[in-house]
């Protein structure tokens, strides 16, 4: 496998994001960063992000947990940010990177007593590891996420985006983010997002995953999530849906969820209006505080 990594001054100066990234090693040598904030004393929050961005994303939500005296901690997907990146889009499939998170998460980091933030292929992977090891999280806050199983489809709108993402000659990172939030994000922010690509050899991790969304009842990657949702149904740790009201991917998926899942039923759930796929950006205060709220009861 020929991995890339993204040099260092690509990182430099970014927008409200002063964190010093820390790395954790799995699969025998990828580096997997990760950013963390708050006391050290502190309840303890797992921030995991999606396609195509990274824990820059997290960037408001860490501070405001921080203020609050919520230890957070923010890591890059490997493919992504300033983990590594393996440099051909075969050496991506969703097997895979939910082993390379767990190792990093389980083994590297060792977390426990955690509460797991999931956002898009966050909470596809996430919430693998939940149903992998239920005993080291104290609960979930699901956002703009699911579990897809490949039973029912991917709605239209996610159709177009995969096929976008495969045709593009060249993957246009800022401009997928900013077609996915309601306000259009600052340049300088929108640079953010783009610092983990320096050129097109590096995007082999945003090229891959939106055909790794299970889609079809067939998908590798559905048979294993619907064994997820078997233990899920089981997860009875307090588990919060806080999606946005202008998602048309994830709109509906925390449905099967609040059902399913013994822990979502009775909580106070939670519609954050004005935000779109990418709530973090459209409404990461907000977002931070409904997280506090949860974490601190």
């Amino acid at each position: 496998m020929d991995v890339l990594r993204t040099r260092d001054d690509r990182f430099a100066d970014l927008p409200d994001y002063p964190y010093e990234h820390r790395f954790v090693e799995v699969d025998g040598g990828l580096r997997t960063a990760y950013v963390k904030a708050g006391p050290a004393g502190g309840p303890l929050v797992l921030l995991l992000h999606g396609e195509p961005t990274w824990s820059f994303l997290y960037r408001h939500v860490l501070r405001v947990l921080a203020d609050a005296g919520i230890r957070a901690i923010a890591i890059d997907m490997i493919g992504f940010g300033r983990s590594d990146k393996p440099a051909a889009v075969a050496d991506h499939s969703y097997a895979r990177h939910v082993a390379w998170m767990g190792e990093a998460v389980f083994s590297g980091l060792d977390l426990r007593d955690v509460v797991l933030v999931g956002q898009d292929w966050g909470g596809l992977i996430g919430l693998r590891l939940v149903a992998e090891q239920p005993e080291r999280f104290a609960g979930v806050v699901a956002t703009n996420t699911g579990l897809p199983t490949g039973l029912t489809r991917m709605p239209p709108v996610w159709e177009r985006f995969r096929d976008v993402v495969a045709a593009a000659p060249e993957l246009d990172v800022a401009r997928l983010v900013a077609s996915g939030c309601v306000r259009t994000p600052d340049p300088g922010v929108l640079a953010g997002y783009e610092a983990p690509f320096p050129s097109e050899e590096f995007k082999a991790g945003p090229r891959a995953m939106p055909a790794l969304v299970p889609n079809t009842p067939d998908d590798r990657g559905g048979i294993a999530n619907r064994a997820a949702w078997a233990r899920l149904a089981r997860f009875d740790k307090p588990f919060l849906c806080a999606f946005s009201d202008s998602d048309p991917i994830t709109a509906g998926a925390d449905v099967p969820m609040r059902e399913r899942i013994p822990g979502a039923r009775g909580q106070r759930h939670v519609t954050i209006g004005g935000a779109g796929h990418f709530v973090q950006e459209d409404a990461g205060e907000e977002l931070g505080r409904v997280i506090a709220g949860f974490v601190l009861g």
